[in-house]
């Protein structure tokens, strides 16, 4: 699995990603239906490691797996799909920029409606 330097670490990532998926010829099952489904397990299973304590008290190490299995169906998503990562995430954070302005915003957790 080697790559280029050239690379940015979200496509060797996601290269890894496939890589792994492929060898083990899984892209079978790997529909955007099916991934996304995972993906919400998965984030169910990440937010079990807090549920009914406070978040100091999480095994860090369990978070830490659950959350790499999030990022892994994440990547696989993108992937199958065609989207490109970088680019949703930059656009939606230009949404939310609009809905949420810093001087109405700022150090509240109060939904863009309620703003």
């Amino acid at each position: 699995m080697k790559h280029s330097e050239n690379e940015d670490q979200l496509t060797r990532l996601t290269k890894t990603v496939v890589e792994f998926r492929n060898e083990r010829e899984w892209a079978q099952f790997h529909n955007a239906k099916d991934l996304s489904l995972a993906l919400s397990i998965e984030a169910s299973e990440l937010s079990e490691c807090y549920l009914w304590k406070s978040p100091a008290d999480a095994n860090k190490e369990k978070v830490a797996e659950e959350l790499a299995d999030v990022l892994i169906y994440s990547l696989l998503l993108a992937h199958e799909t065609g989207l490109n990562i970088e680019e949703i995430i930059t656009t939606k954070l230009q949404k939310n920029a609009e809905k949420y302005p810093v001087d109405k915003a700022k150090g509240n957790a109060r939904k863009y409606t309620e703003l």
